[in-house]
């Protein structure tokens, strides 16, 4: 169906293609992987349009095809479901299936939304998504939204002959595993209408998904191999370069937790979301929370940065009661929160590498009301510095960076105010093999500052390698205490059993 032949693209100064030979059958599933910066995006971007290749050819079903926009990908039946969305959330479910392909329900400029709506649920259908079309998006869940954003790319049957290429841009990187099974159980009913290329980090995802499997490094397509018998290990290998170092998690650089007690919840309930929450965290620990989706660990770190409310049970920050908690008060306690969703709570897109790293401190730098600029600007270079970002410069667009540079500059925003409680809601979510080292190493260096990390991992063996305590949830309430001193950690099955 596609094909890539010799492939190239380049930007000032950088290379970002070099000779991709890529090809996806009729039906296939195909996975694509690789650091952040080895191509993948660039790749996807060429495919849908965004961009035009500067060498060799593009094969649409044998026809070699150069596509100018979007709009010409799509009606060339390319559809494509971003990481980040692409819905208008003020818009509703049936506007955004429709956006930009309104006509065909309108007369004499006068849309009927009765049609609209009839179309829109029998593309619903074709995704399982039981929804009033008329719905606003904004009250959909991110699954559900998920869903919307298939449903849309899948309106191109309707205008394409023959099948459909749809990319999938780290569809599952904010889904629950059951969520997760879904979708993959919904792909595999779709694979006779269309074939997919699956971007993913998810290597284990990756491998039960995909039928083959391509690694991608610097522009390059360094290995391509059947997913049968592919092993995490080994592709993690081929994106890298090298073997992943048995320290991976930094068990190594975990020191003792402090004496002072940062943080002590008492019997902190909120109805519908947790109960009886009791524990403490200390200087220089990491504590992790852990269940299934909806045990209760996001609402809890939600709670103690003041953006959902306790309904009873006592909070202390550094010994000191509070009430009446809010996000302004947590600030000032010295407390940061890397929230799950980094491009739509954790950095502002369009701004600067340094105006996100000040914005919660703007008061340190202005004077009579007026920003030093110049100031901002030092501080952002050596958080930069000190914490491996890489971009071109501070001035750099935040919303352009990689996903684990994004949430290094998130760190920092927190870390240069002085704020010593982190809340981590799933750091490494989105983020590849080595970036996730980085962000360790990072979480390893706030412990021995000083710090204590309240965290929220993307996988147990994460919580495990990281953590000095893992608190087990389970319908709500706090099950099991694990110590996790270095050489006698518990295994991931030890979790599972007190989660289930």
């Amino acid at each position: 169906m596609l094909e890539f032949r010799k492939v190239e693209k380049s930007f000032p100064g950088v290379r970002a293609l070099k000779g991709v030979d890529f090809h996806v059958g009729s039906g296939e599933i195909i996975g694509l992987v690789g650091e952040n910066g080895a191509g993948k995006s660039t790749l996807m971007k060429v495919l849908y349009g965004s961009y035009q290749h500067d060498g060799g050819e593009i094969l649409i079903h044998g026809k070699a095809t150069r596509f100018a926009n979007p709009r010409e990908a799509m009606i060339a039946g390319i559809g494509m479901v971003f990481q980040e969305q692409s819905l208008l959330p003020n818009l509703s479910v049936m506007e955004n299936i429709f956006l930009g392909f309104e006509t065909q329900f309108s007369r004499c400029g006068v849309i009927d939304w009765k049609k609209m709506a009839a179309a829109a649920r029998r593309q619903l259908d074709k995704v399982h998504l039981d929804i009033d079309p008329k719905t606003i998006t904004a009250r959909l869940s991110f699954a559900q939204r998920q869903m919307v954003e298939l449903a849309k790319v899948l309106t191109l049957e309707e205008r394409v002959d023959g099948q459909l290429v749809i990319l999938l841009d780290e569809p599952t990187s904010v889904l629950s595993k059951e969520e997760t099974q879904l979708l993959f159980k919904l792909i595999r009913e779709l694979r006779s209408r269309a074939a997919f290329i699956f971007v993913s980090h998810r290597l284990d995802e990756v491998i039960e998904i995909a039928d083959r499997i391509y690694v991608m490094k610097d522009g390059e397509v360094v290995a391509a191999m059947d997913s049968a018998g592919a092993q995490v290990e080994q592709i993690q290998q081929k994106m890298v370069g090298r073997d992943i170092s048995v320290e991976y998690y930094r068990e190594d650089k975990q020191l003792p937790r402090g004496q002072e007690v940062l943080v002590e919840l008492q019997g902190l309930c909120s109805r519908g979301h947790y109960d009886d929450i009791s524990f403490k965290l200390h200087r220089g620990e990491v504590v992790s929370l852990v269940g299934v989706e909806g045990s209760g660990g996001e609402a809890i770190l939600r709670t103690l940065f003041g953006l959902e409310q306790s309904t009873s049970g006592s909070l202390r920050i550094k010994g000191r009661p509070v009430a009446r908690h809010s996000a302004a008060r947590a600030v000032a306690s010295g407390m940061g929160y890397i929230p799950r969703e980094r491009k739509i709570e954790g950095i502002v897109d369009g701004m600067s590498v340094f105006e996100n790293m000040t914005l919660s401190q703007l008061g340190r730098y202005s004077r009579g009301g007026v920003l030093r600029v110049g100031a901002e600007r030092a501080t952002a270079a050596q958080w930069m510095a000190r914490l491996a970002i890489k971009a071109p410069s501070v001035h750099a667009n935040a919303g352009k960076l990689s996903g684990g540079n994004q949430q290094k500059v998130v760190i920092a925003k927190w870390r240069s105010g002085g704020s010593d409680i982190i809340l981590l809601d799933h750091p490494t979510r989105g983020v590849d093999i080595g970036a996730k080292e980085g962000i360790y190493e990072v979480i390893r260096e706030m412990c021995a500052d000083g710090c204590g990390v309240l965290l929220m991992a993307d996988t147990l063996e994460e919580a495990i390698g990281l953590s000095h305590t893992i608190l087990v949830l389970k319908d709500k309430r706090i099950r099991h205490r694990f110590d996790c001193a270095p050489g006698s950690k518990p295994v991931p099955f030890d979790l599972v059993h007190q989660m289930t």
